[in-house]
């Protein structure tokens, strides 16, 4: 999504988001969230930490400042900013998103345009059962309980959805204060599905679960040829990322 930094931070790099190339060693000794400011921010032995262009973190529950402040108690000797993914969530809310809100809605209604739950198989008779008693279920949810209604594809062709259904996404998602969007922004690519995303952004779903309908077509082919180390690898790495997006809509909300 171009409007919006990666949570890896090579990736980041990469495009034009640069995080600092020196390592900073860890100045203090707890990190805590306290009410200020008409909301919660993560304090370092009392001193406020900062995003990249320089705003103050500010979150709207204690919840989500809570788990910004177990990312810094967590650090080491250094600081690993690719270990902190709900920090980089909240400076990305702060500094881009709460900038370019249309932009990045409009990016979440295209992904619904191919969402990965509309586009079945042709073969084999298996896979295409388990897309039908998988997916059907979620495209369903969507239209009665989103009022988003897509239609399915055989096959890798794309065919466009109608302009509503994708009107009604960008709808939905600008619904949304920026830090719920961003982490929506975040999980629509990561599932390649807007609906699996607000699924989880609606707690509907599990962040693991949506993963795992998502790559439905990949475990198929999995349970059949194996899983090499770094396929297996990339998908831990997903699963964790699935997994801190749960928490933090969950966050978003207590």
């Amino acid at each position: 999504m171009t409007h919006i930094p990666p949570l890896d931070p090579n990736v980041a790099a990469q495009k034009g988001f640069r995080e600092s190339e020196e390592r900073i060693k860890r100045f203090w000794k707890s990190a805590d969230a306290e009410a200020r400011d008409g909301g919660w921010i993560v304090l370092l032995d009392g001193r406020a930490p900062k995003t990249p262009a320089g705003s103050a973190i500010v979150l709207p529950t204690e919840a989500a400042a809570g788990l910004v402040a177990e990312e810094w108690n967590a650090q080491g000797e250094h600081l690993l900013p690719a270990t902190m993914p709900a920090t980089r969530l909240a400076s990305t809310a702060i500094d881009r998103v709460s900038q370019t809100r249309a932009p990045v809605a409009e990016e979440i209604a295209r992904y619904a345009g191919s969402d990965v739950l509309c586009y079945l198989a042709e073969a084999p008779s298996g896979l295409i059962e388990r897309q039908q008693a998988e997916w059907g279920p979620w495209r369903d949810w969507a239209a009665r309980e989103l009022g988003v209604e897509l239609h399915t594809v055989e096959g890798i062709i794309h065919r466009p959805q109608a302009p509503g259904a994708l009107a009604r996404v960008e709808a939905l998602a600008l619904a949304l204060d920026d830090f719920a969007l961003t982490g929506l922004a975040m999980a629509v690519p990561l599932f390649g599905s807007a609906v699996l995303g607000l699924a989880v952004q609606r707690g509907a779903l599990a962040g693991e679960a949506a993963l795992d309908l998502s790559r439905l077509d990949e475990a198929f082919t999995e349970e059949r040829w194996g899983v090499d180390e770094e396929a297996a690898a990339r998908t831990a790495a997903h699963r964790a990322e699935a997994a801190l997006l749960q928490r933090w809509f969950e966050a978003l909300t207590l």
